[in-house]
């Protein structure tokens, strides 16, 4: 198996590990994100036991990561790779469009979650988009989510657990197009405020909901039943 130098990182680029067992797929990204401009392919692993000593060994700031692999999967590297190196982003790149799968990258420490239908051109800027602080999820996914949490909203009590920490109206805002895998960017255009503003609403959320990720205040948000997605009203103070 081929793997680019370790040490070769003088372009200062973004650090990216690849896991995948199918060999072809492997080495066709590796060669694909290697054109990408400020993207750094510095190593390969072929399963998921080999992604976290290799994540342990070159500290990569992203790996792009398949689910279902063998010797360990995705789901259980990720976690691994989240408690041994926690600055390294995980991005998952898989054929699975199972919603437990997704649950289970989210609460793994994963920063995002693609099908393997997506471009190439897509995958490279999820790679950027993670090192930016941001979450990128597959539209088709994104959709599973808002799914669940209209199910949870109609079985919801009409208040938030008293328990539960307590967001505010523009917060959850945020948070359901956080949800649908909007970029900052995006989400300030919707709400007609500066993408500085949104940042520090996901800051502020994140802190409240004592959570490292985007996607992991999705999660919290949907099994907690802070949200209520029905279209026009307003949110539970």
């Amino acid at each position: 198996m081929s793997e680019t130098s370790a040490t070769d990182d003088s372009s200062g680029g973004t650090r990216v590990l690849i896991a995948d067992d199918q060999a072809i797929f492997r080495r066709g990204l590796c060669s694909m994100l290697g054109t990408e401009e400020g993207i750094d392919v510095i190593g390969e692993a072929e399963n998921g036991e080999e992604a976290v000593a290799k994540a342990a060994d070159l500290a990569p700031d992203v790996v792009v990561m398949d689910v279902r692999m063998p010797r360990m999967n995705g789901i259980e590297a990720a976690r691994k790779i989240r408690d041994e190196t926690p600055t390294t982003k995980i991005v998952m790149l898989t054929i699975s469009d199972e919603e437990d799968d997704l649950y289970a990258a989210i609460k793994a420490g994963a920063n995002g979650y693609l099908l393997k239908d997506v471009a190439v051109d897509e995958i490279a800027e999820a790679v950027r988009d993670v090192m930016a602080g941001q979450s990128r999820i597959s539209p088709a996914m994104a959709s599973k989510l808002l799914n669940e949490f209209s199910s949870l909203a109609q079985k919801a009590d009409s208040k938030q657990e008293a328990a539960g920490p307590q967001l505010t109206a523009r917060e959850l805002e945020v948070l359901r197009h956080v949800a649908r895998g909007m970029s900052n960017k995006e989400i300030g255009v919707d709400l007609y405020i500066s993408e500085n503003t949104v940042k520090n609403h996901v800051r502020n959320i994140l802190e409240k909901l004592h959570l490292h990720s985007r996607m992991e205040a999705v999660l919290y948000a949907m099994r907690r039943q802070l949200l209520d997605l029905n279209e026009g009203e307003e949110p539970a103070s």
